[in-house]
């Protein structure tokens, strides 16, 4: 790795020294997306549609109402950073439940 300064600064300015970088731990990927997980909650999401409290705060968001929309999904979710999550996922989904059925964009099930 290369030294974070071209100068010898700070505390330890007389002897310059580059970081050893070290592999992260495997603990370090607990809660990281995987490519299936993803996949099944895209299928799920397909086949049940969202729940009556997304579907709500979607309509507040359509009519640029983003502070109620916050409250609300506050109200049902809990947590501040889950709230975030989810208002970012409504306003990612927009009107995906529709548009995706009608362009073919879902994901084809194995019978």
């Amino acid at each position: 790795m290369a030294l974070r300064y071209p100068m010898a600064v700070g505390l330890n300015k007389g002897h310059k020294v580059t970081k050893n970088v070290s592999k992260p731990r495997h603990s370090r990927r607990h809660g990281r997306l995987t490519k299936h997980t993803k996949f099944m909650r895209d299928i799920i999401r397909v086949v049940c549609g969202f729940a009556r409290y997304e579907r709500q705060a979607m309509e507040l968001l359509k009519v640029s109402k983003d502070k109620r929309a916050l409250k609300f999904i506050k109200k049902w979710v809990g947590m501040h950073i889950r709230q975030e999550e989810e208002r970012g996922a409504e306003q990612r989904a927009g009107g995906h439940e529709e548009s995706g059925r009608q362009e073919g964009l879902t994901p084809s099930l194995p019978l």
